[in-house]
């Protein structure tokens, strides 16, 4: 059941993603970031309110461990969205969107020292091959050329963004399993909820210290944003619903299926143009991302 739930959130993230790198012609880094959270929140709010409320659906019991880890995970995924669209401003969109997938490795590797659930031993050279199909994508097909762009800021926001995504993606799952007497879909989006509501108030926190012009361009952009808004939260959803079930190990290494829909849409939605050896790269990856769900 987590493979297509995984795949449906890959979708809605590469959606909401894109939004969000068109909303940065009107919106900052930092406040085209903002309006996943702002956005999604009140969606969220609703759907709890109809489940727990209208259903009368048992609100799960919550463990004191809980709170912190949801905390961390939050302040990780804000950290790491926001040096995604900066590794966009940097390069292009598609690009900017494979430099984050050095999460693929990090998830791994906490699992492989105990932080998480980590892969299968046959699973290690799917991994393999998703990092080096991301390296040929970093280095434009010369792979020599890596260690010399070492620097590139591009690149580091891009490894920042991964690990950022990484230790969201183990907070989520371990934060919503901690939660008892509920089922797998109520514990997600209760767990949610609550990160989104975290989220909110520690970006709105920092907006209005350092940008406060910048929520009243949020508030302004509400149309765009409210689609940010919905795709956020069934991507959310669908990837704490796929946590819940499985490893963030397979999980995101999955999940790694929108490279296809960056592309995609790079190409047909904002006409970016990309060579053949870049499109051998992503095969690369893809190919390391069926090894890993079908043995890792």
């Amino acid at each position: 059941m987590w493979i297509p739930i995984t795949l449906a959130a890959a979708t809605f993230q590469i959606l909401r993603t894109s939004r969000q790198h068109e909303l940065r012609s009107v919106l900052g880094t930092n406040a085209a970031g903002f309006v996943r959270y702002a956005y999604g929140l009140p969606l969220a709010v609703l759907l709890s309110a109809a489940l727990f409320g209208l259903a009368g659906r048992d609100v799960p019991d919550v463990p004191g461990r809980f709170w912190w880890i949801v905390a961390a995970a939050g302040v990780s995924q804000i950290v790491a969205t926001v040096a995604l669209l900066r590794s966009f401003k940097l390069r292009d969109f598609a690009i900017g969107t494979v430099y984050s997938k050095s999460e693929v490795l990090i998830v791994a590797t906490l699992g492989l020292i105990g932080v998480g659930t980590g892969l299968a031993p046959l699973g290690w050279p799917g991994a393999v091959l998703v990092s080096i199909g991301v390296a040929a994508l970093a280095a434009k097909g010369d792979l020599t050329s890596l260690l010399r762009r070492a620097g590139d800021p591009a690149a580091l926001m891009g490894l920042v963004a991964g690990a950022g995504f990484a230790i969201a993606a183990i907070g989520i799952g371990a934060a919503s399993r901690s939660l008892t007497g509920a089922p797998s879909f109520d514990r997600a989006v209760f767990t949610l909820t609550v990160l989104l509501g975290v989220q909110t108030a520690i970006n709105l926190a920092w907006l209005a210290a350092t940008e406060p012009a910048e929520i009243r361009a949020v508030l302004a952009a509400r149309w765009p944003a409210t689609w940010v808004g919905v795709f956020s939260l069934l991507g959310s959803i669908g990837w704490a619903w796929a946590f819940t079930l499985e490893s963030a190990a397979k999980v995101r290494t999955l999940g790694q299926v929108e490279l296809l829909i960056a592309f995609a849409l790079a190409r047909l939605h904002l006409g970016e143009r990309h060579t053949r050896s870049e499109y051998v790269a992503s095969g690369l990856v893809l190919a390391g991302v069926i090894v890993v769900t079908v043995v890792g």
